[in-house]
């Protein structure tokens, strides 16, 4: 055997392991893309179904008590401390100036004039009147 012919003989070795590996790894590449995005996939539905799982929890366990009666605001009220009612003071104060706000901008409403049957609106008498006569 020729010295050329092994030198050759390693070269082409070369160039397949380097084209095998390439190839390999591409394949491998893709694999691993294809996993990353069953991955991202899998964690968005496993998110939504979390947030799912969260809310119906929430809904079952949380209870929101809604006070109708003026009663009930009365006994929390007598139930506050000084800060607590000092705070609710400031807060009524400040809504009834909204209030207050709210009613000046309205717009007031002209008096409206009524027409009596007498008047005919034409500045003549009614000759059917009794009254005018």
């Amino acid at each position: 055997m020729d010295i050329t012919e092994g030198i050759r003989k390693i070269f082409l070795a070369g160039v397949g392991a380097v084209a095998t590996t390439g190839e390999a790894a591409k394949s491998l590449i893709d694999t691993l893309v294809e996993k990353g995005e069953l991955t991202v996939e899998q964690g968005k539905a496993l998110n939504e179904e979390l947030k799912k799982s969260a809310k119906d929890k929430m809904n079952r366990h949380v209870t929101v008590h809604v006070v109708n009666e003026f009663k009930d605001v009365y006994s929390a009220v007598d139930k506050m401390s000084k800060e607590e009612l000092e705070s609710l003071k400031e807060r009524l104060n400040e809504l009834t100036a909204k209030k207050d706000e709210a009613a000046e901008d309205m717009p007031q409403e002209a008096p409206q004039e009524t027409v009596s049957s007498e008047d005919t609106g034409d500045g003549e008498e009614n000759p059917d009147d009794p009254a005018e006569s």
